[in-house]
């Protein structure tokens, strides 16, 4: 029912994957740092950064096509901050008036020239590279936040609000996500809880429950058991 693809050549920098759904109702979404713009049926949205799991709304079987920004990268296409958007799903008209509803009427009928409005979007625009790394160090595993911002030549303060402005997180809420993350992308591997805790990179497998339970809802032993198995994990963006 969900399947992903990597996006067109000119999106690679900006766009983590392009995705297709047709929902059974009810999913619950996890958080993985990243902002989608995404076709609903008749409806066009940008689904923000969530700090927490979200229970998607929409009628089982509605068809949905989105966009996955890589984190930092959306308001380069949508042109507003992306802690406006946290924790919210926000009808396009609203974010662009006028031109909103329009390109809603369009790709409510033609879902799939989003990603050339995207392109179209982000042409000219440039990555914000400090930004980049800081985002790469967090992803990889550093254990706190001031160690991914090693050698940035910013203050602190400056940087941080720079990196909530485009990621819609703060960093040490993105490197939380990060950590679950790395998580779900081992735990078809891992022996127990334990070795998939250190691992990722928590403190201990205590720390992974308390994680878990605030970012998924679940317990520890449910969400990876399910993960674990095979079974789609739950799907982003709705």
């Amino acid at each position: 029912m969900y399947r992903e693809t990597a996006p067109p050549p000119a999106l690679r920098e900006t766009v983590r994957c392009v995705w297709w759904n047709h929902t059974r109702g009810g999913e619950r979404i996890v958080p993985d740092g990243c902002v989608d713009l995404v076709v609903a049926g008749e409806s066009v949205f940008v689904a923000g950064p969530d700090t927490g799991p979200w229970q998607a709304d929409l009628p089982p079987g509605t068809p949905v096509h989105g966009v996955r920004f890589r984190p930092g990268h959306a308001p380069r296409a949508l042109g507003v901050a992306a802690d406006e958007l946290t924790d919210r799903r926000v009808a396009l008209a609203e974010v662009w008036g006028r031109m909103g509803s329009a390109v809603t009427d369009l790709l409510s009928h033609r879902p799939h020239s989003l990603t050339a409005l995207v392109t179209e979007r982000v042409a000219g625009t440039e990555r914000d590279l400090m930004l980049d790394v800081v985002l790469s160090r967090l992803d990889s595993g550093v254990p706190r936040v001031r160690d991914a911002m090693a050698g940035v030549p910013l203050g602190q303060r400056q940087f941080r609000r720079r990196f909530t402005e485009a990621v819609g997180l703060g960093p040490a809420t993105y490197l939380r996500v990060a950590r679950l993350r790395r998580a779900m992308a081992g735990a078809a591997a891992a022996s127990d809880l334990a070795s998939l805790a250190v691992a990722a990179g928590y403190s201990d497998q205590a720390h992974l429950s308390r994680e878990c339970r605030a970012l998924t809802a679940d317990t520890a032993s449910t969400f990876f058991t399910t993960i674990g198995s095979g079974h789609t994990p739950p799907v982003r963006a709705h």
